[in-house]
């Protein structure tokens, strides 16, 4: 196996380091995911985290009006 390959293990973050709240819609303005959505990410399944990453481009254009 390569050393560049991802473990089955690896949890989908759509993180991007860039962590600050907006103070009016309540998203993080790096990944547009919510303070709820963050603290259970490490516990929801990966279908639950990525049906949230799916809705997040949505969120991200919605802010951007």
């Amino acid at each position: 196996m390569s050393s560049n390959t991802v473990s089955s293990n690896a949890i989908s973050s759509p993180c991007i380091k860039a962590c600050m709240l907006d103070p009016v819609s309540k998203l993080c303005e790096g990944c547009g995911r919510s303070m709820a959505e963050i603290a259970r990410w490490g516990s929801l399944s990966e279908a639950e985290r990525l049906a949230i990453m799916a809705r997040l481009q949505e969120r991200q254009a919605a802010r951007s009006d």
